[in-house]
């Protein structure tokens, strides 16, 4: 297998379908082939080649997925959420030293406002009528500068993204051409995916989980991806008797979404089975894999990704292997340890989990500060602080207990905000829930849980504390619970406990 994304383009089974949408054909091996070098030609004509950053603004859907795995044969992609404010555009455009941007045909939006002010080359994607999905021509205006045009190879950057900057200014993360394909290639082993597979993709196609799991892995191994506009817990039933996938990848809340109309699409999942379930990017309560596997009468995978290593770092196995509830697996392509949360050494039980191998990032773009305090040498690898809190069981399955910034720390009492939503889960009127921190004027913090009650299911506060308090320590009890008809999330799907607090409202301090 080659180490660059064009190696992963896999000529399997007769020229295997590899993007898919609704009512459209499907675009082959050959097709995806031919895309890339007419790409290349446009990139190269608007002066940017090897090397440059391109910014592609696309919705959701079969060209976005077709567009970056083209241009990143040729320079180097930066997704970017096509809601951002005009502001946010320019903010990013900067950030990212970009080059050009990649916009459709006719949008006139915030990023052409951005991109115009900035002085950045636009290129249009342009879909004709009738063309097969992820077909596109890329139209732009040819620049003076001679743009580099050699291909890039396994050390160059093929894909950079930003942290979430929850706390902080977001920290640009370049992924080298060899670090995506490791990655797709440690997800596609995991999985035992085949030319056979087909994945429905409802993950944004600005994030690493929907780029390289559903994506990329999908093409290393000669498979198609159906790909969504978007997630849409209402629609999704109907696209999968339309796309009759074999798996499908989402975040714990999506999981969540598509369980609470799965009583009344009984026939659609008994008529489409799926070969596994696949779940990443947030820990997904024991409970819930539970319901799933048996909603679906299918394996539910969890897994445990980052950006930063270009998604997988953890995979529960297929079966015959064990499938753990709680667990998000075992090591699946990286090397995965446990350190001391502030020396530089690797330790035993339960500390900072680090990882270590082709996938991983080489460091932050630009910010030696974040390099120092991210990366370490011990026993002869260089490691990655993930800032997630876990352990490994005798078996070798890690169990995160939380990230090291959301532990709750209660009067010197630490609370693993995931303990708790794993039990709070397990409350039958419970459809969503999370537990963040509150501020408390003793205690310096307090938990509180924010929940989504199941359809027509009626219960109080005081009903779901007693519910907790026979199954917790009375500290690990939150002393609020909010009872919301949706949790806040962010542009990918994930609940966010940092700054939930704020948002709902509860940043007074109560003794």
């Amino acid at each position: 297998m080659s180490d660059t994304i064009a190696g992963l383009i896999s000529p399997h089974a007769d020229g295997a379908l590899a993007i898919g949408a609704l009512g459209r054909d499907w675009l082959t091996y050959g097709g995806l082939r031919s895309l890339a070098h007419s790409v290349a030609s446009s990139l190269h004509s608007a002066g940017v080649g090897r090397g440059d950053r391109i910014a592609i603004v696309l919705p959701n859907g079969p060209e976005m997925a077709a567009a970056f795995i083209a241009s990143a044969q040729t320079a180097v992609t930066a997704p970017l959420n096509p809601i951002y404010r005009e502001d946010e555009f320019a903010f990013y455009f900067e950030d990212l030293k970009a080059k050009a941007v990649m916009l459709p045909e006719g949008y006139d939006g915030p990023a052409l406002g951005a991109a115009s002010k900035l002085g950045l080359s636009v290129l249009r994607v342009v879909v004709d009528d009738g063309a097969p999905a992820g077909h596109f021509q890329l139209r732009g205006e040819r620049a003076s500068d001679e743009a580099v045009r050699a291909a890039p190879d396994h050390g160059d950057c093929a894909l950079i993204l930003h942290t979430s900057g929850t706390t902080s200014r977001p920290k640009i993360v370049p992924l080298l051409q060899s670090n995506v394909a490791a990655s797709a290639l440690n997800v596609m082993a995991s999985l035992n995916l085949t030319a056979d597979d087909r994945c429905l993709n409802v993950m944004p196609l600005f994030h690493i989980h929907g780029l390289v799991a559903a994506v990329s892995a999908s093409l290393a191994a000669g498979g198609s991806v159906w790909c969504s506009p978007g997630f849409d817990a209402i629609k999704f039933f109907g696209w999968m008797r339309e796309a009759k996938p074999t798996w499908y990848t989402a975040v714990p809340t999506m999981h969540q979404a598509i369980l609470s109309r799965s009583a009344r699409n009984v026939e659609t999942i008994a008529r489409v089975p799926l070969r596994f379930l696949r779940s990443s990017s947030a820990s997904l309560p024991g409970p819930v894999m539970e319901t799933l596997a048996r909603t679906f009468k299918a394996p539910v995978i969890e897994s445990y990704g980052m950006t930063e290593a270009a998604h997988q770092m953890t995979s529960n196995p297929l079966p015959p292997g064990a499938q753990k509830p709680g667990a998000v697996g075992m090591a699946a392509g990286p090397l995965v340890r446990i350190a001391h949360q502030t020396e530089n050494k690797l330790v035993k039980g339960t500390g900072e989990v680090v990882i270590s191998g082709p996938n991983v990032t080489p460091g932050y773009d630009g910010n030696p500060e974040a390099n120092e305090k991210s990366f370490f040498e011990a026993k002869g690898y260089r490691w990655f602080r993930t800032g997630d809190q876990g352990e490994f069981d005798e078996d070798g399955y890690l169990t995160l207990t939380g990230r090291l910034k959301e532990i709750i720390n209660r009067g010197g009492e630490k609370v693993s905000p995931l303990e708790v939503d794993g039990v709070l889960s397990a409350h039958p009127a419970v459809a969503q829930c999370v537990t963040f921190a509150v501020p408390h004027p003793k205690l310096g913090e307090e938990v509180a849980a924010a929940v989504v009650l199941t359809d027509g299911a009626q219960v109080s506060e005081n009903d779901i504390r007693t519910f907790l308090g026979r199954r917790l320590a009375a500290f690990k009890v939150p002393r609020k619970v909010v009872v919301l008809d949706e949790i806040p999330k962010g542009a990918t799907g994930k609940l966010q406990r940092i700054g939930l607090a704020e948002k709902l409202g509860l940043t007074m301090p109560t003794a």
